[in-house]
């Protein structure tokens, strides 16, 4: 079964190209009685693909959050906005460094937008005082989406609750019925991430571990979770118990490029076998 692709931000780590990998060993839309649920929402390729009834996704940057939501409220005026951005390499930096406290949610949005389409290589990465500091990339990949993207984009938030806060407050509110899919910062094969490109902040193997507790519970709840993971020994771990599917092609050490060996896995804590089909 094919699935609707959705792309409107570059996401280092994000799971578009590997969709049909993962895809069949998730639950389908009907089966999801409760939440859809993404406490790491980065790229929202898997929330675009199964396209729940109803979901909460929530990410600890705000500068994304205020992406999606303004996005979700704002479709045309953040088109509007982001079509009117010059496109020079002087203008991206000066769009950079705005001080954005007292901007409209849909400039907010419209601003992050454009830094993601013209930044180098789609990275995330902030200076200590949290703000976006990646070097300009080009104009490339600007024009790749368009007002109709946007607003698809748009109507499948519909239904979809965003929050801006730490993934164990996110998988604490889940419920029977619910389904949790994680997808937190790593790099393939290793135990912590060292580089800081791939996420807002820093993402240690003490957070590994306080997000296998926080699903572990979520487990004892009865609600059904899948994440991707690196597969290195210590972080599988944590997971004992769990299904451990490999996925065959993913993310390699570095960013941007896919490998037949990607040290990645999907673990799940239901038996995947009931829902392939």
């Amino acid at each position: 079964m094919k699935h609707k692709k959705i792309k409107f931000i570059r996401y280092p780590g994000g799971k578009q190209r590997i969709l049909n990998y993962i895809i069949p060993f998730l639950p389908p839309r009907k089966s999801i009685i409760g939440k859809f649920i993404e406490p790491f929402v980065g790229s929202g390729a898997v929330f675009f693909a199964i396209n729940p009834k109803r979901a909460l996704l929530a990410d600890i940057n705000p500068e994304l959050i205020d992406l999606y939501r303004g996005i979700k409220y704002y479709p045309l005026k953040v088109w509007e906005i982001y079509n009117s951005f010059p496109t020079t390499k002087k203008a991206y930096y000066q769009i950079r460094d705005m001080n954005i406290s007292e901007m409209s949610l849909a400039f907010r949005a419209a601003r992050i937008l454009y830094l993601n389409r013209t930044c180098f290589k789609g990275m995330w990465r902030h200076n200590s005082d949290g703000r976006f500091n990646v070097g300009y990339g080009g104009q490339d990949r600007r024009w790749v989406i368009n007002q109709e993207t946007l607003k698809e984009v748009s109507n499948r938030l519909k239904h979809a609750t965003l929050k801006c806060c730490d993934f164990e407050e996110v998988i604490d509110e889940s419920k029977i019925g619910d389904f949790i899919f994680a997808d937190p910062p790593y790099r393939p094969g290793e135990r912590e991430l060292i580089h800081s490109h791939y996420a807002y902040g820093k993402f240690s193997f003490s957070e590994y571990q306080r997000l296998a507790k926080a699903l572990k519970k979520a487990s004892e709840r009865g609600v059904k979770w899948a994440l991707t993971i690196s597969s290195h020994p210590d972080i599988l771990d944590l997971f004992y118990g769990n299904y451990i599917i490999p996925i065959p092609k993913g993310a390699s050490g570095k960013p941007g490029i896919l490998t037949d060996k990607s040290c990645e896995v999907l673990i799940c804590n239901y038996n995947y076998k009931e829902v392939l089909k």
